[in-house]
Parts: C-alpha cells; structure tokens; sequence
C-alpha cells in the first residue's frame, strides 16, 4: 500500500514520464524509482531506497535544494529533460499530513536560462524542422536573447543548415526521427498533429497578435510556418513563461550566405582546433577579443555564415577601416564597452520577470554609456554603416532614472539577501522597514531587561 506522498508523486510523474522529476521534499529534491537509477549513474551520487508503506521500498536518489544548479547543469548538457516540482506549502501551513506540490517548470536543453548553466558567450537554440518531400522548413530560437529566425530549404541543405545552426534541441516529428538521427542534435519527438498546418498558422497568429504572416515575410513558406509554430507550440506545453520573450520572427535566406558543411568547418578549425578539437585552438579564438557577450556570439554567427553579397561584404570591410583608422575613438569605445553587461539576456529576464536586483543595476550602467558612444560616432558620415549604427543608438533616459531612483548602489544577487529598494522610493516600504527596526530593538531591549532581572546570561 502506498503513503499519499507516493500516490501524490506517481500521479505527478504519470504526466511527466519523458522528464527526470525532482520531487521537493525539505531541503531535498529526490527522485525515484528509474529516474533514481538514472541520476546515480550520471551524477555519481548515492543510491538508497525508501519505504512508502509496508514493505514498499523504491530505489531513491536526492539532489540538496542549494545545489540544483550544477546537478541539473549537467543532466541538460548530457540530453535529459528535467521537471522540477515545488512545495507550495510547509508543513505548519496544513492540517492534512499532505504537502501541497506542483511541477512549476520544465527545463529540456532548449529552455535553459540559468546563467549558471548556458555558455555566455554562445547562443543556446532550440530549433524544429518539418519534411516534406524534397523541401524542409527549419525555425530556431534563443529565449534568452529572443531571436527567432525560420527558412525553408531543400532536403540537401538540411545536414549544413542544422550544423551550422548547432541547436541544443532539435523538435522534430515522431516519423522523420529515422531520417534525422544522423544529425549531430538532440532530438525531442512530437507528434503529427503538432506540426499540423492550421495549428501552427494559428499558434503564431495568436501568439504575435496578427493577422496575417505577410509582415514576417514567411506568408508564403508554408513549411517554415509549420517549423515555426511547432516551436511556439513546444514552448507554450513545456515552458508558457518564456513566450514574452519571443516577439518577432525573421525569414532568412541561406543562399545569402555560404553553406559551410560539418567537415568544411573541422577542416578550417573555425570553432574547434588542433589534433584534439578544442575550442581554444580555433579561429574563433583568435579572433574573439569582444568586450561583451553579445559581441562574441555575433562574432561565432558571422563566422558560421560567411557573406555572399558583394555590397554587404564592402560595407562590414569598410566599417573595419574605419575603426582602424580612428585608434584613439577605438580605444574609447572598447573601454566603454567594458562596462556593459549583456544587455540581450538581461533584457529577457525582465520580460519573464527572472531578473536580479544586480540584474537591474547594471542594465542601468550599460545604458548609460549610450549618449557617449552616440556622440564618438556623431561625424561618421565618411561610412554608411557606422552611421547607421549610430542613429539606432537609442537613450533610455527614463529607464535609467527609475532604475536609479529605485535600487540601491550596489544590490544583493536576490531578494531577501540585503537591502535592494532605496530608501524614500516607497513611503510604504519605509514605514514597514521602521516597524521592522523598532520591532527588533524592543525585543532586544525585553532580553536584555529580562537577562538582568532572571540573571541568566543566556536568555533568548
């Protein structure tokens, strides 16, 4: 016979068997059965068991609440999905010998937004591909930069496209899986009805408010909308908070750029080099001296997919002899972009409501080095693309000035630990903060006065 904290789990992990469950109980997130086994094996830690009635006892594995981080860090890197269930209420809060639990998220290697868990410098895409005789429509995104992009190409591009694109999740349908196991990607199955025609139309419709795909430029790829909307689908089942962050999408053409296959790119050791293939011995490498982690990951983008375009290549030429002409403005602007935190991550926290206090303070200082670097590139007029640049420089002077009126200098991480709300921002945060402080000094005060009348030191 089961307890109800068995029941309860077996009901929960009966709507996510493709997924590891981290079961909250206490300072723990233990898992069971299989997925206790599995854990283990790929974290190397202990394996017991545990009794749920008599003569119940199931395998049990369980993860310290303070380290969820670099465990469940490395279960996505290795391919797993991982279900994380919360407690909604402690013990003191009920009557029932229950706890009420609920799976507040799904993280699978597309939807990590951890910091502690994605590489910063590189994006982190989940991508979808639909077949359809001898063409496919490919969609990827990065929710934590909130880029979405989708084409549609023929079947020989496929094997390119995908390498080049490196996706940390491939959705694809239960059918093409055979045909596409060969790709380097780790594959999430869905079913047909996911990648149906008027459903996918529809999920990026409603999701972006439209009416029409005319203004995405995809209206008239069929698949690429299939692709596309199988991903929106994906997200709103596995991760709903996260959509926020995706509010465009953008057509692309790959003939505007030159296909770079697998071995093509091992053979010019763009990303990975040397006789055992690693990063620090690439083009990349040696090219990557960005200031930011945007920088870097536009800089591995422009090297996975060269330019074709004549009139594109002149002007990214041209924009490089211009900062090597102007040392001195160079100079300044790479110490101003020192200070610059990544403004496209941070930004996506704020919209699914992620970001840290620290987060706020130094999207606030990389703000505010706009106005100079406007006024570095203000007589550009000698190079179209640095102009360009400038002029889409925009200030956030009013976004600055909340920040700044409300957080304190030098925030904590997270809520809770230290003070992150300035004083005379909120009169009612105020006041509860002086009832908080007269509140303690009386209750000092009472052990004192009571220390010296019982005369006993320890007194608390």
């Amino acid at each position: 016979m089961n307890t109800p904290a068995r029941e309860q789990y077996l009901k929960i992990k009966e709507a996510h068997k493709d997924e590891i469950l981290l079961f909250r109980m206490g300072d723990f997130f233990e898992t069971f059965d299989d997925d206790a086994i599995l854990i283990s094996r790929e974290l190397q830690i202990a394996l017991t068991s545990r009794e749920f009635g008599k003569g119940n006892r199931v395998p049990l594995a369980g993860i310290p609440c303070h380290s969820l981080d670099p465990h469940m860090s490395k279960l996505i890197k290795r391919g797993f999905k991982v279900a994380i269930c919360e407690q909604l209420s402690k013990n003191s809060d009920l009557n029932s010998e229950i706890i009420d639990r609920k799976v507040v998220r799904v993280v699978t290697p597309g939807t990590v937004i951890e910091d502690s868990i994605i590489d910063q410098k590189s994006n982190n895409y989940l991508a979808s591909i639909f077949l359809e005789k001898d063409q496919c429509g490919i969609a990827y995104t990065d929710i934590t930069t909130g880029e979405f992009l989708t084409t549609q190409i023929k079947k020989d591009d496929i094997a390119s496209e995908i390498n080049r694109i490196s996706p940390a999740e491939l959705l694809v349908r239960s059918l093409d899986k055979p045909n596409l196991e060969n790709l380097d990607s780790e594959l999430s199955e869905m079913e047909e009805f996911d990648f149906g025609s008027k459903k996918c139309f529809a999920s990026l419709l409603n999701h972006f408010q439209v009416s029409s795909m005319e203004s995405f430029g995809c209206h008239e790829l069929p698949l690429s909308i299939r692709a596309a909307g199988a991903i929106i689908h994906y997200l709103q089942i596995q991760a709903p908070e996260l959509l926020a962050q995706i509010n465009t999408l953008r057509t692309y053409n790959i003939h505007n750029y030159m296909s770079l296959d697998k071995q093509t790119m091992r053979n010019l050791e763009l990303f990975e080099g040397g006789r055992w293939q690693t990063s620090d011995t690439s083009l990349l490498s040696v090219l990557d001296h960005s200031k930011t982690s945007m920088g870097s990951r536009l800089l591995r983008r422009w090297i996975g997919q060269p330019l074709l375009d004549v009139k594109s290549i002149t002007d990214r030429h041209n924009s490089v002899e211009w900062f090597h002409r102007n040392s001195l403005r160079r100079e300044n602007i790479t110490l101003l972009l020192k200070s610059v935190s990544d403004i496209e991550r941070v930004s996506n926290k704020l919209l699914s409501l992620n970001a840290t206090p620290r987060d706020l303070s130094s999207l606030e200082q990389s703000l505010g080095i706009i106005p100079t670097l406007k006024e570095i590139f203000s007589d550009c007029d000698d190079q179209n693309l640095i102009l360009r640049l400038s002029e889409n420089l925009k200030t956030h002077d009013l976004t600055i000035q909340q920040i700044n009126s409300a957080i304190v200098e030098d925030p904590q991480i997270t809520v809770g630990e230290g003070s992150v709300i300035k004083k005379g921002f909120s009169k009612e945060l105020d006041s509860l903060r002086e009832s908080s402080t007269e509140s303690q000094n009386y209750i000092a005060s009472l052990q004192e006065s009571e220390k010296s009348k019982t005369g006993i030191k320890t007194l608390k």
